[in-house]
C-alpha cells in the first residue's frame, strides 16, 4: 500500500472528531520503515504530524513525511507544524493537497523549502484527500457551511402517505448510514411541520465520539415547538430555534429555560430565512449542515439557494397518487426547462435493495 493510502487511513480515524479543523493523517518513513503514525483529533490538540514525530523521536532526521493535507504555517492551538518538522529534520514531505485555508495556502510548502526540504504533491490522493475534508474544504473556499439535503423517499419520489406514517420508508440499514451523515455534519435542521409530527430528537446516534455536539436546529416562524418536546427535553445546549419577530414572548422564555436558544432570522411572507440561517452558522465556525425536512422545507431549501447537494436514499417502494407528499413541495418549477440541475451523480449502493444518490446542485453563472 502506497505511504499516502496509509496516511489516508489514519485521517479517517479522525472523522467527526475534528471540526472545526481538518481531518489529517502523517505516516513518517526512512528506509521503507514506517517510524511513526499520527492522525488529528481536536480535543487532543496535537496535529498529526506532530504526533507522528513524536513517535519517530530521533529517528525522523533524514526520514520522509507523508501527509494528507499541508502542514501548517502559523500557531493557533499548537505551535505550526512546519517548523517541527523543520526542527525534527525531516528531508522530504509527500502531501495529498495544499491547504485552502487562506491562513496556510501554499505557506506551509513555502516554509518547508526555504528551510531545503523537499515537498512534492501527489495528485493521485488529491481527490480522495478533497473528499476526506469535503466541508472544511468547502467552507475555506466559500466561507460558508456545505449544505446537503438529505431525504428518505420510495420510487417515485415521495416521502409521506397521506393518511398512516406508521414505519419506515427505508431499511434499518439505510437508517444506520444516516447516522453515520449525522457523525460527520456539523449541524442538522428540520421544520417544526416534522417536529410536531414525530417529536423527534435529531441526534447523533452512531455511538462513535465527536470534536462538539451536533447542533440541532428547527425552523418555527410562529414558535410552536412545545418546552416538553422531546427536543427541548433533551437539550444539552444544542438546540437552536430559528423564528420570527411573530414569535411568542412567554413561548420563548419557557424554551429558554430549558437551554434552548431561540433566535429572530425574519425572512419573507412572514417566514424564517433560511439564508440567515446558514449565515449565522457561519458565523460561528459550523463547516456543514444537514437538511432533513418536510416537503414544504425541502422545497424552501432548494428554491432559496441554500442547499449544496442532495443525498437521497430510495427504498424499494412506490406510493403513488396525488395526495402522497413528494420528497419537495410548494409551487415548484412551472416548466421543464426551469427544473434544477444537478452534476456529479453518484450512486451508492446501501443495502441489497437500496441505493442512495448524491449529486451537487448546478449554479446559475455569476
Amino acid at each position: 500500500m502506497d505511504c499516502l493510502e496509509l496516511a489516508l487511513e489514519q485521517a479517517r480515524l479522525g472523522l467527526g472528531r475534528t471540526s472545526p479543523n481538518p481531518a489529517v493523517g502523517a505516516v513518517i518513513v526512512k528506509d521503507g520503515l514506517i517510524l511513526g503514525r499520527g492522525h488529528h483529533i481536536y480535543a487532543h490538540s496535537l496535529h498529526a504530524e506532530t504526533v507522528a514525530l513524536a513517535q519517530a523521536g530521533a529517528e525522523a532526521r533524514g526520514a520522509t513525511l507523508y501527509v494528507t493535507l499541508e502542514p501548517c504555517s502559523h500557531s493557533g492551538r499548537t505551535p505550526p507544524c512546519a517548523d517541527a518538522l523543520i526542527a525534527a529534520g525531516i528531508t522530504r514531505v509527500v502531501a495529498a493537497m495544499q491547504d485552502p485555508n487562506p491562513r496556510v495556502a501554499g505557506q506551509g510548502f513555502a516554509k518547508l523549502r526555504a528551510a531545503g526540504i523537499e515537498v512534492l504533491i501527489d495528485s493521485r490522493f488529491t481527490p480522495a484527500a478533497e473528499q476526506l475534508n469535503e466541508a472544511f474544504c468547502f467552507f475555506m473556499r466559500e466561507r460558508r457551511p456545505l449544505v446537503t439535503l438529505k431525504s428518505a423517499l420510495t420510487l417515485d419520489g415521495k416521502i409521506a402517505a397521506p393518511d398512516d406514517n406508521t414505519g419506515w420508508i427505508t431499511s434499518e440499514q439505510a437508517r444506520l448510514h444516516v447516522q453515520t451523515l449525522r457523525h460527520h455534519t456539523d449541524s442538522i435542521l428540520t421544520g417544526i411541520g416534522t417536529v410536531l409530527a414525530d417529536d423527534c430528537l435529531l441526534t447523533d446516534r452512531s455511538g462513535d465520539d465527536r470534536s462538539r455536539p451536533l447542533l440541532r436546529i428547527i425552523v418555527d416562524s410562529q414558535l410552536r415547538l412545545s418546552p416538553r418536546s422531546n427536543m427541548a427535553e433533551t437539550c444539552t445546549n444544542d438546540v437552536l430555534v430559528a423564528t420570527t419577530s411573530a414569535a411568542n414572548p412567554e413561548r420563548r422564555a419557557a424554551l429558554e429555560r430549558k437551554g434552548v436558544e431561540v433566535v429572530v432570522l425574519d425572512g419573507a411572507d412572514g417566514r424564517t430565512s433560511l439564508r440567515a440561517v446558514v449565515e449565522l452558522l457561519a458565523a460561528r465556525n459550523y463547516h456543514s449542515l444537514m437538511i432533513e425536512a418536510g416537503s414544504k422545507v425541502n422545497w424552501a431549501a432548494l428554491e432559496s439557494g441554500v442547499v449544496d447537494k442532495i443525498f437521497f436514499y430510495y427504498a424499494p417502494k412506490i406510493l403513488g397518487g396525488t395526495q402522497s407528499l413528494p420528497v419537495a413541495g410548494g409551487i415548484g418549477r412551472r416548466r421543464r426547462a426551469d427544473a434544477l440541475r444537478f452534476r456529479d451523480v453518484k450512486l451508492h449502493p446501501i443495502s441489497s435493495d437500496e441505493f442512495a444518490v448524491e449529486a451537487w446542485l448546478v449554479r446559475p453563472p455569476r
